[in-house]
């Protein structure tokens, strides 16, 4: 199975934050499936530090590819292909960085993993985080 994690559900699964499901930490943990983060959301990430919004233990340029990296994720770049599928989704909300991962997620055939509600109105395989 190849699962693309939203960003908030990385960062809840690095820290072992508890509103992350057992059984959806589980399916990350499991070496059987491919697990992505998408540049978008080291994008999303990066900016988020950038306004003090995010606290980090390191800068994002080191954070993202070391918990990559340690935890055998794989960075899921952004594809020219991806960018002009987003034209093409429903206009169920403008968050921008939200539309990409879906558009990936459906173009790479992935499960998103996630606990945001906007994603329930897209035509997706989810796993829902909470």
């Amino acid at each position: 199975m190849k699962i693309l994690l939203d960003t908030h559900c990385w960062l809840w699964w690095l820290e072992g934050n508890s509103r992350l499901r057992r059984d959806v930490a589980e399916r990350i943990s499991d070496r059987n499936h491919e697990v992505y983060l998408s540049a978008a959301s080291a994008w999303e990430i990066s900016i988020k530090f950038g306004l003090g919004k995010l606290k980090l233990p390191a800068p994002p340029r080191l954070f993202v590819p070391d918990r990559l990296a340690k935890h055998g994720f794989s960075s899921l770049e952004i594809h020219t292909m991806h960018v002009l599928e987003v034209a093409d989704l429903p206009p169920v909300h403008r968050d921008p960085f939200d539309r990409l991962l879906v558009a990936q997620a459906r173009l790479e055939r992935m499960r998103l993993v996630t606990s945001d509600p906007v994603f329930k109105k897209y035509d997706l395989d989810l796993i829902w985080a909470e």
